[in-house]
């Protein structure tokens, strides 16, 4: 079978040859290889993405003409674009063509926007979403992204941090919007992980086309830590084309991830440098404040009555994010109502015990600081100079890691603090002890001691 694919496409390139000058031809169709041809797909291989871009965006009608005069009419292109040049493996692609045939066939059977299933958390609101110094400004962005999906200059919109501090509730609260201004609207959540399958799904069946059609009807599409998307390369190249095509025809993308940009590793360098187009906004871990305002708003929507003093106990300790606040409060509510009893302090630090990672005290950057200069010897001045000596290098970077581990200061202000340092800087800082701790013994004997005398 491949002899005679082999064959037939010989047969083109003599037709493509006769059409094209030399140059065009040796440039993007000569290194063109048929790989298969069953059930009417003729499949070729190609070197990169952007050999099939050129192709399709300058000799599509062409191409499409000679395959058909050889192959047969009807006969569906797609390409394999080579990732792996030792192994041969690569992900496979449809033709425009074929994308297109996909939309006639699709526009027929594409739910109707009254059955239409957003997948979004109904309980998510702008309501429910508790403002605070920590995500104010992202709280701001999304409500004007709600009013005019697509139309403000925050398309796309990153918005990132760790774990627990409200990025997809937020990311659900403007699609929840978006639909209540516009039922009509298309707006899908879906989480990265879910999306990978549904397109290794879509490669099983042969159903890419009809994937990227339904991708490409979407009017808001939020995607949920895309940071899964690292390393996948079949992916990232077809969530690449969906993003191009959405944000040419000025519809809205909402991306979460628990880094910036800057620190997804194994992402293709044009899908990040899209993701910059717009606005990247970070939500920090709340401070006290605003702990204690969305414990007293759940308790609220509850029914729950605490003491100040209990709420005061689990502000000051459930510090880390929103789902220690909300894994509290569950267990307390359970004990309420099971047990028939009121919540006591005692009761309440038992919980907190359990399921929070406690702190005797707060934990400042200038205690940081501190504790990184009488553990290294270098004085505070060296740190926050301009040296590039190793060791001064080494507890500087310590301070950042763990002021940006146990403090809630984003990375401007911690860049601020140490010298106005820039905003890359202090992530590549970050960066490099995130790495350097998973084999440098020293380095992890060092931080763990530091962090532990922290937390006495």
């Amino acid at each position: 079978m491949a002899q005679n694919v082999n064959i037939l496409w010989q047969k083109c390139a003599i037709i493509l040859k006769d059409n094209l000058t030399q140059t065009v031809y040796n440039t993007w169709f000569a290194p063109l290889e048929a790989v298969s041809f069953s059930d009417g797909v003729l499949v070729l291989r190609v070197k990169s993405q952007y050999v099939v871009e050129y192709i399709e965006e300058n000799y599509l009608e062409l191409l499409a003409r000679t395959i058909h005069r050889v192959f047969g009419d009807g006969t569906r292109l797609e390409y394999r674009v080579l990732i792996d040049s030792t192994s041969g493996a690569g992900a496979t692609y449809p033709s425009k063509q074929q994308v297109a045939n996909a939309q006639s066939h699709a526009a027929m059977q594409m739910p109707d926007r009254e059955q239409w299933d957003s997948q979004l958390n109904p309980s998510c609101t702008f309501d429910s979403f508790i403002a605070g110094e920590s995500n104010r400004m992202a709280r701001t962005a999304g409500l004007a992204i709600a009013k005019e999906p697509g139309k403000t200059i925050f398309n796309p919109v990153f918005i990132y941090g760790s774990s627990g501090v409200g990025k997809t509730h937020l990311a659900n609260a403007i699609g929840n919007a978006v639909v209540q201004s516009n039922p009509d609207a298309r707006v899908l959540y879906v989480g990265a992980n879910t999306f990978k399958m549904q397109y290794q799904e879509a490669v099983q069946r042969n159903k890419v086309p009809e994937f990227l059609v339904f991708y490409q009807s979407v009017d808001v599409l939020i995607v949920d830590d895309i940071q899964f998307f690292c390393g996948l390369g079949g992916t990232q190249s077809t969530f690449f084309h969906i993003f191009n095509y959405l944000h040419q025809c000025r519809k809205q993308l909402i991306l979460t991830s628990d880094r910036p940009p800057l620190q997804l590793s194994d992402l293709e360098e044009r899908l990040l440098t899209r993701f910059k187009w717009g606005l990247s906004i970070e939500i920090q871990r709340p401070d006290i404040a605003l702990r204690r305002a969305i414990l007293v708003d759940k308790m609220h929507r509850n029914g729950v009555t605490l003491s100040d003093e209990i709420i005061d106990y689990i502000a000051e300790n459930a510090c880390q994010n929103v789902r220690d606040i909300e894994g509290v409060l569950a267990s307390l509510m359970a004990y309420s109502t099971f047990m028939n009893k009121d919540v006591d302090m005692l009761l309440a630090k038992s919980v907190v015990a359990r399921l929070v990672e406690t702190f005797p005290r707060e934990i400042a950057m200038g205690d940081i600081v501190g504790a990184v200069c009488d553990h290294s010897g270098i004085t505070e001045k060296a740190i926050v100079g301009q040296s590039r000596q190793k060791e001064i290098v080494r507890a500087r970077q310590m301070v950042i890691y763990l002021t940006k581990k146990l403090t809630e200061s984003s990375y401007s202000d911690i860049g601020h603090a140490l010298g106005n340092r820039s905003h890359a800087t202090i992530i590549h800082a970050w960066n490099a002890v995130s790495d350097q701790l998973t084999f440098d013994r020293v380095l992890k004997h060092d931080v763990d001691l530091i962090e532990r005398e922290l937390k006495r």
